[in-house]
């Protein structure tokens, strides 16, 4: 199952929001998890897919041993390297952290894995609701110290991912640190003490003000280029004067509501994309649809097909080789609320991994 001969590895972002925590259950109610918003979707015009509803791994618990091994196991059998687990840290306290503890405690899954630090704060905005913080993010030098020695007990672990020998580690905001060259070398000093030895940062490229920025400038050895990129998705589709016009009497309103996306327009514009001259890994995504968390300004990529990313795949696939990147990245495995992910659903089934498989096997 472990692909680490791969000429290149694809990883999988993976979201483990999947099960109850204390938090979830005071901010959005008892039991709360992604699977709320998922089933309470609705289709908003003629063929627009939703609700995303799971297939052959159901509606899982992520404190369940065995629904991790068989989303190991499943990636696996169709090319998948490894997972990019989200990690959310805050000052030292850590949500939705048990099943990665449990996944270190117990060597379960034997399935490669790296971590990306999701810096952001949590707000009600998460929903499309308030701005309200639920839980803010506040940097240190002191902070940075605990984090890395945190980080280094993962890092250890025979699984953990690494590039040219060192330890892979994301930041998905690093433009929200105050000092991301003093951040980052305190980190890799902290690291070298703890004989980890050097370590390999990507500042992940996640909103429009983060695009085209020299990671090495900010004590980064890379980035990556996040999908979708929203500065490059277009004109929403029927946004538009005639169309205001037409929500006025209650047509059309889903269009300006939300902001819907030609899938098969966007694969287009990234296969012309000009490259950075900088070292970045590449990134797709099989689909995206926020609309199940957000009642009003979704962002919805539209009529998505496992023929479409599959070119969007082997595109990025030959162009990380001509660049001798070692990695690629897909958006996600289970951002099931985003309508985004690998894992079966009711539509598509196994598609989208066939997919991935297809052409991830070209270049082994």
């Amino acid at each position: 199952m472990n692909n680490q001969q791969n000429k290149i590895k694809a990883l999988a972002f993976y979201l483990p929001q999947f099960h109850p925590i204390p938090e979830n259950d005071e901010w959005w109610g008892k039991g709360f998890t992604e699977w709320n918003n998922v089933i309470q979707a609705k289709s908003l015009v003629r063929g627009h897919y939703q609700p995303h509803l799971p297939a052959d791994l159901g509606f899982y618990d992520l404190r369940l041993e065995d629904t991790r091994i068989a989303q190991a196991e499943l990636a696996g059998e169709y090319g998948i390297s490894g997972f990019c687990y989200y990690h959310y840290w805050f000052n030292g306290k850590r949500l939705l952290e048990r099943p990665f503890n449990e996944i270190l405690a117990s060597g379960k899954p034997d399935f490669p894995f790296c971590l990306c630090w999701a810096n952001e704060e949590w707000t009600r905005a998460w929903d499309g609701q308030s701005g309200q913080t639920l839980i803010g993010q506040t940097y240190s030098t002191e902070d940075d110290i605990n984090h890395i020695q945190w980080l280094i007990r993962a890092f250890r672990d025979e699984r953990y991912i690494r590039v040219d020998g060192k330890p892979l580690f994301l930041v998905y905001r690093a433009s929200k640190l105050p000092d991301s060259s003093k951040t980052t070398a305190i980190w890799r000093e902290e690291a070298l003490k703890a004989g980890i030895g050097d370590l390999y940062l990507v500042r992940v490229e996640s909103m429009t003000d983060e695009y085209f920025v020299d990671p090495v400038k900010s004590g980064f050895d890379a980035a990556l280029e996040f999908q979708p990129r929203w500065r490059d998705l277009g004109k929403p589709m029927h946004r538009n004067l005639f169309s205001k016009m037409l929500s006025m009497i209650g047509v059309d309103q889903p269009y300006v509501d939300h902001r819907f996306y030609d899938y098969a327009t966007i694969v287009t514009r990234m296969l012309h994309e000009k490259e950075p001259d900088y070292k970045r890994f590449s990134c797709v995504c099989p689909q995206w649809d926020n609309s199940a968390r957000r009642k009003k300004d979704a962002v919805i990529l539209y009529n998505s097909t496992p023929e479409l990313y599959g070119r969007w795949l082997e595109s990025e696939v030959k162009k990380s080789l001509r660049s001798n990147h070692q990695l690629i990245f897909i958006n996600a495995w289970n951002e099931w609320a985003e309508g985004n992910h690998l894992e079966p659903c009711q539509k598509w089934g196994l598609s989208y991994l066939e997919a991935t498989g297809n052409i991830l096997r070209k270049f082994i």
